[in-house]
């Protein structure tokens, strides 16, 4: 639609087929291809709704159907091909920044080289790995002291996808680091959200109306308030919710959830050093790690995102979870979609006994070194 010049966040794929005459009048008479085949593919529950995809994102699927024509399948070798581009350069600037932070360069190959990043990026075509790209970009030329362009990078990542807006408070120490010219370094760090948000609206600027706001904001939504999927600490609230009012509580809780994750990162922001590189990635691994266990939804590729940040790190514990999140799978049968909630608890027990242990384990270490080294 957007090759056609349709603004794809004020249209829904089910308009097509309901209203055919709003649908040739949006895009002028022009026949979307093999409409029927993608409508049929997405299944009725995502046709009905806007699209969620920010407009970077949107600009990669529109090159593939720039490419690719009429084809389906054209289209979907274009979007791999970029995807893997995407992983190359994760390859490439994730070992240069493994390099300046004095770790080995191959630790790179837990992302680069994972089944869980092949199947869930290249296989069934997710664009974490084009944000993760920007993302690492972004930390790396931070690295070097080039903020301006590190605050380009990630305006751009937010806009193929809009996790790394969680991101955003962690900064505050990285930029006060020095506490000399305690001005200067708060007025770069005002310049830097600046140059982000605005990296991120000069994106949006297109298609932004109050139609659009509307339609975007409602879509996202959905995450908190009505999705529900492989979740965890969520899980155990909604069954007290059971039991003490007999109701699904996710509309009040899918309200709250997120102010506590709010609230969780102002505690890494003020309360963590933050000063150097690893340690902002270490922040930024444990507030997303914190987001997905208070999440109503957690897809299997929402992994690829501390995964990723772990490699930067001493923690280990997002392998574990890249590995367990394939019993997740199990949710999907010829039967339709149910979820084993014990395949569930094992996944999350495992995963966070195992950071709990590593958590403990380094803080021990760390306590036991100080202790010597004095």
């Amino acid at each position: 639609m957007l090759v056609q010049g349709v603004n794809p966040y004020i249209v829904t794929p089910q308009l097509f087929f309901t209203d055919l005459s709003i649908a040739l009048e949006l895009t002028q008479g022009k026949q979307v291809a093999e409409a029927a085949q993608l409508y049929a593919g997405m299944g009725e529950l995502n046709a009905s709704h806007y699209s969620n995809y920010p407009p970077i994102n949107q600009l990669f699927f529109s090159i593939a159907a720039l490419f690719a024509g009429k084809s389906v399948l054209g289209s979907v070798v274009v979007l791999r091909v970029l995807i893997m581009l995407a992983d190359v350069g994760i390859l490439y600037f994730g070992r240069k920044l493994l390099k300046g932070l004095q770790l080995p360069e191959n630790k790179i190959f837990w992302y680069f080289l994972s089944p869980f990043v092949i199947i869930e990026m290249t296989g069934n075509l997710h664009f974490e790995s084009v944000m993760l790209f920007f993302v690492v970009w972004a930390l790396y030329v931070l690295y070097k002291e080039k903020w301006m362009w590190a605050a380009v990078l990630l305006g751009i990542s937010v806009s193929v996808k809009l996790l790394p807006l969680l991101f955003l408070p962690l900064f505050f120490k990285w930029f006060l680091k020095k506490l000399i010219a305690v001005f200067q370094n708060l007025a770069k760090l005002f310049l830097f959200y600046i140059v982000l948000l605005g990296t991120v609206l000069l994106t949006f600027a297109p298609f932004l109306s109050s139609e659009f706001i509307s339609n975007f904001s409602t879509t996202i939504g959905l995450w908190f308030q009505s999705f529900e999927f492989n979740a965890s600490v969520y899980y155990v609230i909604r069954w007290i919710g059971y039991q003490a009012v007999g109701w699904n509580i996710i509309a009040s809780v899918g309200k709250i959830l997120p102010l506590v994750v709010i609230v969780f990162l102002l505690v890494l922001t003020f309360f963590r050093k933050n000063t150097s590189t690893r340690q902002l990635i270490t922040s930024m691994l444990f507030g997303v790690s914190f987001y997905f266990l208070l999440s109503t939804t957690v897809h299997p590729w929402y992994i690829a995102t501390p995964l990723l940040l772990s490699v930067f790190t001493k923690y280990r514990f997002p392998i574990v979870w890249s590995a367990m999140v394939f019993l997740s799978y199990s949710a999907y049968g010829p039967t339709g979609f149910q979820e084993n909630l014990w395949l569930v608890a094992v996944e999350y027990l495992v995963v966070i006994g195992f950071a709990t242990w590593e958590i403990y384990t380094l803080q021990t270490h760390k306590v036991h070194a100080s202790k010597q080294s004095a």
